[in-house]
Protein backbone atom coordinates (compact mmCIF):
# COMPACT_ATOMS: atom_id res chain seq x y z
CA UNK A 1 0.00 0.00 0.00
CA UNK A 2 0.84 3.19 -1.17
CA UNK A 3 1.20 6.19 0.45
CA UNK A 4 -0.59 9.59 -0.91
CA UNK A 5 0.28 13.04 -1.07
CA UNK A 6 1.53 14.65 2.22
CA UNK A 7 2.13 11.00 3.55
CA UNK A 8 -1.31 10.23 3.99
CA UNK A 9 -2.06 6.33 3.92
CA UNK A 10 -5.20 5.13 2.33
CA UNK A 11 -7.41 3.90 4.96
CA UNK A 12 -10.03 1.75 3.12
CA UNK A 13 -9.31 -1.94 3.30
CA UNK A 14 -12.07 -2.49 -0.25
CA UNK A 15 -14.06 -1.10 -3.23
CA UNK A 16 -16.07 1.96 -2.02
CA UNK A 17 -13.86 2.86 0.78
CA UNK A 18 -16.97 2.76 3.20
CA UNK A 19 -17.24 4.35 6.55
CA UNK A 20 -16.22 1.83 9.32
CA UNK A 21 -13.69 -0.67 7.29
CA UNK A 22 -11.22 -1.66 9.36
CA UNK A 23 -7.72 -0.70 7.62
CA UNK A 24 -5.20 -2.39 5.92
CA UNK A 25 -1.72 -4.13 7.67
CA UNK A 26 0.23 -0.57 6.25
CA UNK A 27 -2.01 1.58 7.93
CA UNK A 28 -1.61 -0.51 11.20
CA UNK A 29 1.56 -0.66 11.27
CA UNK A 30 1.97 3.24 10.49
CA UNK A 31 -0.56 3.67 13.61
CA UNK A 32 1.11 1.47 16.13
CA UNK A 33 4.61 3.06 15.42
CA UNK A 34 3.32 6.93 15.62
CA UNK A 35 0.82 5.87 18.60
CA UNK A 36 4.14 4.14 20.59
CA UNK A 37 6.86 6.81 19.47
CA UNK A 38 4.33 9.40 20.90
CA UNK A 39 3.85 7.79 23.99
CA UNK A 40 7.10 7.13 24.53
CA UNK A 41 7.51 10.38 24.49
CA UNK A 42 4.39 12.18 26.02
CA UNK A 43 3.00 9.55 28.62
CA UNK A 44 2.10 11.28 31.73
CA UNK A 45 3.75 9.65 35.19
CA UNK A 46 1.15 7.56 36.83
CA UNK A 47 1.72 5.93 40.13
CA UNK A 48 0.47 2.29 38.75
CA UNK A 49 2.92 2.86 35.56
CA UNK A 50 6.00 2.15 37.54
CA UNK A 51 5.06 -1.37 38.17
CA UNK A 52 4.29 -4.39 35.88
CA UNK A 53 2.53 -6.09 39.39
CA UNK A 54 -0.96 -7.22 37.92
CA UNK A 55 -2.37 -6.60 41.47
CA UNK A 56 -1.34 -2.75 41.07
CA UNK A 57 -2.10 -2.57 37.28
CA UNK A 58 -5.83 -4.58 38.44
CA UNK A 59 -6.71 -1.62 41.03
CA UNK A 60 -6.05 1.27 39.21
CA UNK A 61 -8.32 -0.22 36.22
CA UNK A 62 -11.27 -0.55 38.71
CA UNK A 63 -10.51 2.78 40.27
CA UNK A 64 -10.29 4.29 37.21
CA UNK A 65 -13.70 3.53 36.13
CA UNK A 66 -16.05 6.79 35.62
CA UNK A 67 -13.57 8.28 37.64
CA UNK A 68 -11.08 11.03 36.63
CA UNK A 69 -7.01 10.39 37.24
CA UNK A 70 -6.45 13.31 39.39
CA UNK A 71 -8.89 12.08 41.92
CA UNK A 72 -7.38 8.32 42.01
CA UNK A 73 -4.09 8.81 42.37
CA UNK A 74 -4.54 10.09 46.20
CA UNK A 75 -6.70 6.85 46.74
CA UNK A 76 -4.33 4.48 44.71
CA UNK A 77 -1.49 5.37 47.15
CA UNK A 78 -3.63 4.82 50.65
CA UNK A 79 -5.31 1.68 48.90
CA UNK A 80 -2.28 -0.10 48.57
CA UNK A 81 -0.10 0.90 51.84
CA UNK A 82 -3.11 -0.32 53.72
CA UNK A 83 -3.40 -3.42 51.63
CA UNK A 84 -0.11 -4.05 49.36
CA UNK A 85 -1.10 -7.53 48.11
CA UNK A 86 -3.85 -9.69 46.83
CA UNK A 87 -3.39 -11.49 50.49
CA UNK A 88 -3.97 -8.28 52.35
CA UNK A 89 -6.73 -7.51 51.00
CA UNK A 90 -8.50 -10.52 51.39
CA UNK A 91 -7.56 -10.57 54.70
CA UNK A 92 -9.27 -7.47 55.03
CA UNK A 93 -13.33 -7.17 56.69
CA UNK A 94 -15.55 -5.72 53.89
CA UNK A 95 -16.02 -2.11 56.52
CA UNK A 96 -12.00 -2.08 55.88
CA UNK A 97 -12.00 -1.82 52.65
CA UNK A 98 -15.07 0.45 51.94
CA UNK A 99 -13.79 2.76 54.38
CA UNK A 100 -10.57 3.24 52.57
CA UNK A 101 -13.00 3.62 49.58
CA UNK A 102 -14.84 6.07 50.87
CA UNK A 103 -15.40 9.43 48.64
CA UNK A 104 -14.44 7.45 45.68
CA UNK A 105 -18.00 6.40 44.96
CA UNK A 106 -19.26 3.54 42.86
CA UNK A 107 -18.54 1.55 46.04
CA UNK A 108 -19.79 -1.74 44.73
CA UNK A 109 -16.14 -1.84 42.66
CA UNK A 110 -14.97 -1.94 46.19
CA UNK A 111 -16.87 -4.99 46.89
CA UNK A 112 -16.39 -6.93 43.96
CA UNK A 113 -12.25 -5.84 44.19
CA UNK A 114 -12.49 -7.85 47.71
CA UNK A 115 -14.71 -10.55 46.87
CA UNK A 116 -12.14 -11.29 44.10
CA UNK A 117 -9.17 -11.13 46.35
CA UNK A 118 -10.70 -13.87 48.10
CA UNK A 119 -11.17 -16.02 45.49
CA UNK A 120 -7.83 -15.67 44.06
CA UNK A 121 -6.52 -16.66 47.51
CA UNK A 122 -8.75 -19.56 47.22
CA UNK A 123 -8.19 -20.61 43.85
CA UNK A 124 -5.04 -19.38 42.78
CA UNK A 125 -2.77 -18.86 45.76
CA UNK A 126 -2.62 -15.36 46.07
CA UNK A 127 -1.23 -14.89 42.62
CA UNK A 128 -2.87 -13.47 39.66
CA UNK A 129 -3.74 -15.85 36.90
CA UNK A 130 -2.60 -15.53 33.43
CA UNK A 131 -5.95 -16.85 32.09
CA UNK A 132 -8.11 -14.47 30.06
CA UNK A 133 -11.49 -16.94 30.88
CA UNK A 134 -10.13 -17.45 34.85
CA UNK A 135 -9.57 -13.81 35.02
CA UNK A 136 -13.20 -12.81 33.10
CA UNK A 137 -14.84 -14.71 35.69
CA UNK A 138 -13.76 -12.91 38.64
CA UNK A 139 -16.08 -10.61 40.66
CA UNK A 140 -16.60 -6.99 38.81
CA UNK A 141 -13.37 -8.04 35.54
CA UNK A 142 -15.48 -7.90 32.49
CA UNK A 143 -13.45 -8.52 28.55
CA UNK A 144 -11.98 -4.69 28.81
CA UNK A 145 -10.56 -4.79 32.60
CA UNK A 146 -8.94 -8.45 31.99
CA UNK A 147 -7.74 -7.11 28.56
CA UNK A 148 -5.93 -4.12 30.64
CA UNK A 149 -4.49 -6.39 33.05
CA UNK A 150 -3.37 -9.25 31.37
CA UNK A 151 -1.90 -6.71 28.06
CA UNK A 152 0.01 -4.24 30.99
CA UNK A 153 1.09 -6.95 33.26
CA UNK A 154 2.25 -9.83 31.34
CA UNK A 155 2.08 -8.67 27.78
CA UNK A 156 -0.35 -10.41 26.31
CA UNK A 157 -1.76 -10.16 23.17
CA UNK A 158 -5.42 -8.71 24.79
CA UNK A 159 -7.43 -5.90 23.09
CA UNK A 160 -9.24 -3.17 25.48
CA UNK A 161 -12.31 -1.31 24.66
CA UNK A 162 -13.45 1.82 27.18
CA UNK A 163 -14.60 5.28 26.90
CA UNK A 164 -11.57 6.81 25.60
CA UNK A 165 -10.67 4.38 22.94
CA UNK A 166 -13.70 3.76 21.85
CA UNK A 167 -14.11 7.72 20.71
CA UNK A 168 -11.00 7.17 19.41
CA UNK A 169 -11.02 4.23 16.85
CA UNK A 170 -14.61 5.28 16.16
CA UNK A 171 -13.00 8.71 14.80
CA UNK A 172 -10.42 6.64 13.12
CA UNK A 173 -12.92 4.46 11.33
CA UNK A 174 -15.21 7.25 10.86
CA UNK A 175 -17.99 5.16 12.05
CA UNK A 176 -21.09 7.24 12.28
CA UNK A 177 -23.34 4.90 13.87
CA UNK A 178 -24.23 4.04 17.58
CA UNK A 179 -20.54 2.29 19.18
CA UNK A 180 -22.97 0.68 21.95
CA UNK A 181 -24.94 -1.45 19.52
CA UNK A 182 -24.18 -4.39 18.46
CA UNK A 183 -22.61 -4.04 14.99
CA UNK A 184 -20.79 -0.94 16.55
CA UNK A 185 -19.04 -2.93 19.44
CA UNK A 186 -17.92 -6.20 17.74
CA UNK A 187 -16.36 -3.59 14.75
CA UNK A 188 -14.73 -1.72 17.64
CA UNK A 189 -13.70 -4.74 19.57
CA UNK A 190 -12.30 -6.36 15.87
CA UNK A 191 -10.53 -2.95 15.14
CA UNK A 192 -9.23 -2.43 18.63
CA UNK A 193 -7.80 -6.07 18.58
CA UNK A 194 -6.20 -5.81 14.85
CA UNK A 195 -3.82 -2.88 15.66
CA UNK A 196 -2.47 -4.75 18.64
CA UNK A 197 1.30 -5.70 17.58
CA UNK A 198 3.15 -8.92 18.46
CA UNK A 199 4.93 -7.84 21.51
CA UNK A 200 4.26 -4.40 23.10
CA UNK A 201 0.10 -4.74 23.59
CA UNK A 202 0.40 -3.24 26.60
CA UNK A 203 2.23 -0.32 25.55
CA UNK A 204 -0.06 0.09 22.82
CA UNK A 205 -3.31 -0.59 24.54
CA UNK A 206 -1.76 2.43 27.40
CA UNK A 207 -0.70 4.39 24.34
CA UNK A 208 -4.40 4.47 23.24
CA UNK A 209 -5.77 5.28 26.80
CA UNK A 210 -3.58 8.25 26.93
CA UNK A 211 -4.22 9.21 23.42
CA UNK A 212 -8.09 9.11 23.76
CA UNK A 213 -7.78 10.61 27.31
CA UNK A 214 -5.28 13.95 26.36
CA UNK A 215 -5.70 14.21 22.92
CA UNK A 216 -8.68 13.17 21.54
CA UNK A 217 -10.93 14.54 24.00
CA UNK A 218 -14.69 14.35 23.82
CA UNK A 219 -15.27 18.00 23.03
CA UNK A 220 -12.62 19.94 21.95
CA UNK A 221 -10.16 17.26 20.48
CA UNK A 222 -6.82 18.43 20.18
CA UNK A 223 -6.40 17.35 16.47
CA UNK A 224 -3.55 19.59 15.75
CA UNK A 225 -1.22 17.60 18.60
CA UNK A 226 -2.63 13.87 17.95
CA UNK A 227 0.01 11.29 16.44
CA UNK A 228 -2.17 9.24 14.25
CA UNK A 229 -4.21 12.53 12.52
CA UNK A 230 -2.75 12.09 9.07
CA UNK A 231 -4.21 8.74 9.49
CA UNK A 232 -7.90 9.98 10.79
CA UNK A 233 -10.98 8.98 8.77
CA UNK A 234 -13.16 11.54 10.63
CA UNK A 235 -10.99 14.00 10.09
CA UNK A 236 -10.42 13.31 6.66
CA UNK A 237 -14.21 13.89 6.50
CA UNK A 238 -14.75 17.17 9.28
CA UNK A 239 -16.75 14.67 11.01
CA UNK A 240 -14.45 14.77 14.20
CA UNK A 241 -16.77 16.25 16.23
CA UNK A 242 -19.85 14.95 15.36
CA UNK A 243 -17.69 10.83 15.92
CA UNK A 244 -19.05 9.07 17.93
CA UNK A 245 -22.97 9.57 18.07
CA UNK A 246 -23.69 11.44 21.53
CA UNK A 247 -25.54 9.75 24.15
CA UNK A 248 -29.16 10.46 25.15
CA UNK A 249 -28.93 11.96 28.73
CA UNK A 250 -31.56 10.79 30.77
CA UNK A 251 -33.70 13.77 32.12
CA UNK A 252 -32.62 14.68 35.63
CA UNK A 253 -35.16 14.21 38.40
CA UNK A 254 -35.36 16.58 41.56
CA UNK A 255 -35.53 14.66 44.48
CA UNK A 256 -36.13 15.56 47.87
CA UNK A 257 -34.92 13.03 51.29
CA UNK A 258 -34.16 13.46 54.93
CA UNK A 259 -31.39 12.69 57.00
CA UNK A 260 -32.45 11.78 60.35
CA UNK A 261 -29.69 11.67 63.11
CA UNK A 262 -31.47 9.93 66.14
CA UNK A 263 -29.82 10.49 69.65
CA UNK A 264 -30.01 8.23 72.44
CA UNK A 265 -27.77 8.34 75.74
CA UNK A 266 -24.66 10.00 74.02
CA UNK A 267 -25.23 7.93 70.91
CA UNK A 268 -26.38 8.20 67.44
CA UNK A 269 -28.24 5.55 65.41
CA UNK A 270 -26.62 4.65 62.12
CA UNK A 271 -28.33 1.49 60.09
CA UNK A 272 -26.72 -0.45 56.96
CA UNK A 273 -27.34 0.40 53.36
CA UNK A 274 -28.68 -2.92 52.33
CA UNK A 275 -27.49 -5.12 49.46
CA UNK A 276 -28.75 -4.22 45.97
CA UNK A 277 -29.79 -0.19 46.73
CA UNK A 278 -27.54 2.53 46.58
CA UNK A 279 -24.40 2.62 48.72
CA UNK A 280 -24.84 -1.37 49.50
CA UNK A 281 -22.84 -2.25 52.23
CA UNK A 282 -21.65 1.31 53.60
CA UNK A 283 -23.87 2.69 57.07
CA UNK A 284 -25.90 5.86 56.65
CA UNK A 285 -28.19 7.98 59.33
CA UNK A 286 -31.87 6.83 58.24
CA UNK A 287 -32.73 8.39 55.13
CA UNK A 288 -35.54 8.50 53.03
CA UNK A 289 -37.18 10.38 50.63
CA UNK A 290 -40.04 13.21 51.67
CA UNK A 291 -42.33 15.05 49.85
CA UNK A 292 -44.02 17.30 52.65
CA UNK A 293 -43.25 20.78 52.77
CA UNK A 294 -45.28 22.09 55.88
CA UNK A 295 -43.34 21.67 58.88
CA UNK A 296 -46.12 19.90 60.89
CA UNK A 297 -46.55 17.41 57.75
CA UNK A 298 -42.75 16.71 57.40
CA UNK A 299 -41.66 15.91 61.21
CA UNK A 300 -44.92 13.51 61.30
CA UNK A 301 -42.80 12.30 58.13
CA UNK A 302 -39.60 12.11 59.66
CA UNK A 303 -40.95 9.93 62.29
CA UNK A 304 -42.68 7.36 60.12
CA UNK A 305 -39.76 7.29 58.08
CA UNK A 306 -37.22 6.29 61.09
CA UNK A 307 -39.68 3.96 62.72
CA UNK A 308 -40.41 2.20 58.80
CA UNK A 309 -36.85 1.90 58.30
CA UNK A 310 -35.83 0.75 61.94
CA UNK A 311 -38.97 0.10 64.44
CA UNK A 312 -37.46 2.95 66.55
CA UNK A 313 -40.02 5.69 67.64
CA UNK A 314 -38.59 9.16 67.58
CA UNK A 315 -39.48 13.01 68.53
CA UNK A 316 -38.22 15.02 65.67
CA UNK A 317 -35.93 17.37 66.72
CA UNK A 318 -34.02 21.00 65.19
CA UNK A 319 -33.43 20.93 61.17
CA UNK A 320 -29.46 20.80 61.06
CA UNK A 321 -28.41 21.70 57.71
CA UNK A 322 -29.60 21.05 54.02
CA UNK A 323 -27.26 19.52 51.89
CA UNK A 324 -27.81 19.68 47.77
CA UNK A 325 -25.90 16.87 45.75
CA UNK A 326 -25.85 14.52 42.80
CA UNK A 327 -26.83 10.84 42.53
CA UNK A 328 -26.72 9.34 38.83
CA UNK A 329 -29.66 11.21 37.43
CA UNK A 330 -31.21 12.40 40.62
CA UNK A 331 -30.70 16.01 42.12
CA UNK A 332 -31.30 15.82 45.78
CA UNK A 333 -31.77 18.45 48.33
CA UNK A 334 -30.74 15.83 51.76
CA UNK A 335 -32.65 17.75 54.51
CA UNK A 336 -31.26 16.92 57.84
CA UNK A 337 -32.85 16.72 61.61
CA UNK A 338 -31.84 15.97 65.08
CA UNK A 339 -34.49 13.40 66.56
CA UNK A 340 -34.79 12.06 69.63
CA UNK A 341 -35.31 7.97 70.80
CA UNK A 342 -38.86 7.42 72.63
CA UNK A 343 -39.07 4.08 72.27
CA UNK A 344 -38.01 0.61 70.08
CA UNK A 345 -34.45 -1.05 69.46
CA UNK A 346 -31.95 0.22 71.47
CA UNK A 347 -29.31 -2.94 70.42
CA UNK A 348 -27.68 -4.22 66.49
CA UNK A 349 -31.01 -4.45 65.47
CA UNK A 350 -31.69 -7.91 63.33
CA UNK A 351 -28.81 -9.50 62.08
CA UNK A 352 -26.19 -6.35 62.98
CA UNK A 353 -28.10 -4.07 60.29
CA UNK A 354 -28.30 -1.06 63.30
CA UNK A 355 -26.29 0.34 65.80
CA UNK A 356 -26.15 2.52 68.30
CA UNK A 357 -22.50 4.00 67.72
CA UNK A 358 -20.72 7.42 70.11
CA UNK A 359 -19.87 10.29 67.86
CA UNK A 360 -16.06 10.01 68.12
CA UNK A 361 -16.66 6.07 66.57
CA UNK A 362 -18.21 7.62 63.09
CA UNK A 363 -14.90 7.82 61.90
CA UNK A 364 -14.31 4.23 61.48
CA UNK A 365 -17.35 3.47 59.55
CA UNK A 366 -17.48 3.44 55.96
CA UNK A 367 -20.35 6.33 55.09
CA UNK A 368 -21.85 8.04 51.70
CA UNK A 369 -19.96 11.33 51.08
CA UNK A 370 -23.31 13.20 52.84
CA UNK A 371 -23.26 11.26 55.31
CA UNK A 372 -19.65 12.14 56.21
CA UNK A 373 -20.44 15.49 56.45
CA UNK A 374 -22.85 15.28 58.23
CA UNK A 375 -20.78 12.87 61.39
CA UNK A 376 -17.87 15.30 61.10
CA UNK A 377 -20.44 18.29 61.66
CA UNK A 378 -21.24 15.80 64.73
CA UNK A 379 -17.74 15.22 65.63
CA UNK A 380 -16.34 18.57 65.02
CA UNK A 381 -18.98 20.58 66.89
CA UNK A 382 -19.84 18.56 69.82
CA UNK A 383 -23.36 19.60 69.27
CA UNK A 384 -25.49 19.70 66.59
CA UNK A 385 -26.53 23.19 65.54
CA UNK A 386 -27.91 24.40 62.08
CA UNK A 387 -25.85 24.77 59.51
CA UNK A 388 -25.77 24.79 55.34
CA UNK A 389 -23.64 22.84 53.79
CA UNK A 390 -22.81 23.01 49.99
CA UNK A 391 -22.00 19.60 48.29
Amino acid sequence: MSARPGGKLPISTGPGDQSGAIPGPAWRRQFRRRVLGWFARHARDLPWRRSQDPYSIWLSEVMLQQTQVETVIPYFGRFLKRFPSIGALAAATEEEVLRLWEGLGYYRRARQLHQAARLLVARHGGAFPRDPEAVRRLPGIGRYTAGAILSIAFDAREPILEANTIRLLARLLAYRGDPASAAGTRLLWAMAEAVLPRRGSGQLNQGLMELGSTVCLARGPRCDACPAALLCRARELSLVEAIPVPKARPPIEARREAAVVVRRRGRVLLVKCPDGGRWAGLWDFPRFVVGAEQDAALRAELAAGVARLTGVAIEPGEHLASIRHGVTRFRITLLCYQGRWLSGPNGQGPSGTMRWVRPDDLDAYPLSTTGRKLSQLIAESGKLSRLRLSP
